[in-house]
This record gives structure tokens, C-alpha cells and sequence, in this order.
């Protein structure tokens, strides 16, 4: 195997790319002043990015993913992220076990 000097170029200039925007967000959110319709709105997107990411799966699949897709739908409403991917991944798993 041999490593391309443009590859990791590439790769280390996407990798500060992420970082870079990841720390300047959490930067210039200390500088802001949030009221509550900001804040509802700024804790919406991690579960609205969780569904673009599994709706996919939910249409373009079998019933075990639909099903999972829609527990992890409802999940997310009221349990934090990974508690909600891990109820998502095990009903998959036991859906696909029982023969779905």
C-alpha cells in the first residue's frame, strides 16, 4: 500500500475543515445571547438530523428498517441521541432475527 501525498493532503484539509467548524460554532455561541424560541430552535437539529438520516432507510428497505426507523422516530422525542440509535439499532437486530 502506498500513501499519495494528495490524499492526505486532502484528507488532513477536510479533517481541520470539521474541526474548524465545529469549534467555532461552540465559540461564537458563548458570544450570543439565545432567548428561548433560539434555543428550542438550536436543540431541535440533532433529532432533525437523525431523521434525514434514517428516512432513507425507512422507504427504501424491508419491514424490520421501517419499523426500526419508526421506533427510533419516536424515541427521539423524548430519550437523548444515542439512547434513541441504540433503541433503533436493537429493534432492527431483533426485527431481522424474528424473520421481518
Amino acid at each position: 500500500m502506498t500513501l499519495d501525498i494528495n490524499t492526505l493532503l486532502a484528507i488532513l484539509a477536510m479533517a481541520l475543515a470539521t474541526i474548524s467548524t465545529r469549534i467555532s460554532g461552540l465559540v461564537l455561541i458563548r458570544h450570543i445571547k439565545l432567548d428561548e424560541r433560539w434555543k428550542t430552535a438550536i436543540e431541535a437539529i440533532p433529532p432533525a438530523v437523525l431523521m434525514a438520516v434514517i428516512a432513507p432507510t425507512a422507504f427504501a428497505t424491508g419491514w424490520a428498517e421501517t419499523l426500526a426507523c419508526a421506533a427510533t422516530a419516536l424515541a427521539a422525542r423524548r430519550l437523548p441521541m444515542l439512547a434513541s440509535v441504540t433503541l433503533g439499532v436493537a429493534t432492527v437486530a431483533l426485527l431481522r432475527a424474528a424473520g421481518f
